[in-house]
């Protein structure tokens, strides 16, 4: 059984025909044993039609006045069709809002699920009614690529206007070729053009399609673009992958059904030349091989970034590390962007300050960072004492309460090294704002702006002593770093 997540057809004035089509295919695809999450769009489409407006407003109190009046008959129309076969719906309207909240998030997901495990079909759009840029998902293909990392489906089909991703526009450029296979987004993207973004009633295009690629196949989902003309073609896209998998994988009795994270591991296609068997026009994504876990899932997708923080390129290099854990240490700070407090979401950006010089130079960097790494606070190092006793009484667990004095000697003695001239100033960090930085990743603050600004640049033993408290070694935490092509 795989749980599929479709992406409907593009953000117009929805065609009866392409609906029933769609609503068809759903049945067709739970008739085998799936489980179907349709992402839907077109309620500010079905409010323009009922109002006989002609274009889409600008103004975004009317946007969210037609989506309120669409929104209605456009789960009324699909409800309808899929009455027609005695399939239950279930409409969830979500906003990125919605989910920024971790508690909120598991809500939505233990509802995604309980729905599927009910037999229902949830219908899932953006809340145009109520969103706003700070809290929007943008359009409906991030949307379902987040609601597929949610469940954890096994596939994202993305019904568009054409049957697959191209090289450029093949309506104005004849020379334009269909890619079959793309394994990695970020090295695809130099040879394909998506200067076509999506229709005057819509949002989306080819550049988005490539962001939901991306999201859903970090989170290990097979992506499929495929032409919304044909919905059918998603059960001769799965039909096709089963059949492949389970010719190229021997197997005893009953061939397995595909699984899609092991498409990696075979060239399906080859397979598929080698026996002469036709393939569906499409374009998949192949998944990736290690699959990003939910909790950073959810940090980079869902939530919006409140501030930012930069590091150094040291610290980026360590970050990039599996072994890293997605955790960064004061040391490789080197400014702050914005006002955050603990907890919120942050970008990670990296102020590449040691480009144009030597490797040898970038080396030291990193190694300067790992090297601060390597003395980050522990349990303070007693000297013998005349008893156990009184090497134990020494201790005094750090707390929000706790102060430089009291410490262990080590960290007293330690904490007399710190100067004003130490202690970066805030005041200093207006320099930062000027500075050329490249975003990389996303994390979660552990302490706010100011406390990171604070202890920017020093050991973390230092946190507690410049702040008062220390929670943990970490500034920011649950970091996903982007892997550059």
């Amino acid at each position: 059984m795989s749980r599929l997540v479709k992406r409907g057809p593009p953000s117009t004035i929805p065609l009866l025909s392409i609906l029933s089509a769609v609503v068809e295919t759903v049945i067709s695809l739970r008739s085998h044993g799936h489980k179907v999450v349709l992402v839907s769009s077109g309620a500010i489409g079905v409010g323009l039609r009922t109002m006989d407006i002609p274009q889409r407003p600008k103004s975004l109190s009317k946007k969210q006045a037609l989506a309120a009046i669409g929104q209605g008959r456009l789960i009324a129309l699909w409800d309808n069709l899929f009455g027609q076969f005695d399939q239950r719906t279930a409409q969830v309207l979500l906003t990125r809002g919605d989910i920024s909240d971790r508690t909120r998030y598991l809500n939505a997901v233990n509802t995604l699920n309980e729905l599927l495990s009910m037999g229902v079909v949830p219908i899932v759009n953006e809340n145009d009614t109520i969103s706003v840029s700070e809290i929007k998902f943008g359009d409906n293909d991030t949307l379902s690529a987040i609601t597929s990392s949610m469940i954890h489906a096994d596939y994202l089909f993305l019904l568009t206007d054409v049957d697959g991703l191209y090289t450029s526009n093949p309506r104005k450029d004849p020379s334009a070729k269909k890619l079959d296979v793309v394994i990695s987004v970020a090295a695809i993207r130099a040879q394909v053009s998506t200067s076509t973004l999506g229709s005057s009633l819509g949002t989306g295009g080819m550049e988005t399609k490539l962001i939901a690629a991306e999201i859903a196949t970090g989170a290990g989902v097979t992506t499929v673009i495929a032409s919304s003309k044909q919905p059918s073609v998603i059960v001769d896209i799965i039909d096709y992958y089963t059949a492949l998998k389970s010719t190229s994988v021997p197997t005893s009795g009953t061939a397995s059904p595909i699984t899609p994270q092991k498409l990696n591991q075979v060239d399906l296609d080859e397979v598929a030349a080698s026996l002469s068997w036709p393939r569906p026009p499409h374009t998949v994504f192949k998944p990736a091989l290690i699959p990003m876990r939910d909790l950073k899932a959810w940090t980079s997708h869902t939530l919006y970034p409140a501030g930012s923080v930069i590091i150094d390129s040291g610290a980026h290099a360590v970050l990039s590390r599996r072994e890293s854990g997605g955790r960064l240490l004061p040391a490789g700070v080197l400014g702050v962007r914005g006002s955050f407090a603990s907890g919120q979401a942050v970008r990670i950006l990296v102020h590449r300050r040691t480009e144009g010089v030597p490797v040898e130079v970038k080396e030291v960097a990193q190694m300067s960072y790992s090297n601060v790494a390597a003395t980050t606070p522990c349990t303070p190092v007693l000297e013998p004492g005349s008893s156990v006793t009184a090497s134990v009484t020494s201790l005094v667990p750090l707390s929000r309460s706790g102060s430089s004095a009291s410490l262990s000697d080590d960290m007293i003695s330690d904490s007399q090294t710190i100067t004003d001239d130490e202690i970066p100033s805030i005041e200093k960090m207006d320099e930062c704002e000027n500075w050329d930085c490249e975003e990389v990743g996303r994390g979660l603050a552990n302490y706010n702006s100011a406390q990171i600004s604070r202890v920017r640049g020093l050991n973390s033993a230092r946190i507690v002593q410049l702040i008062g408290y220390a929670d943990t070694e970490y500034v920011v935490e649950n970091i996903t770093i982007r892997v550059s092509a």
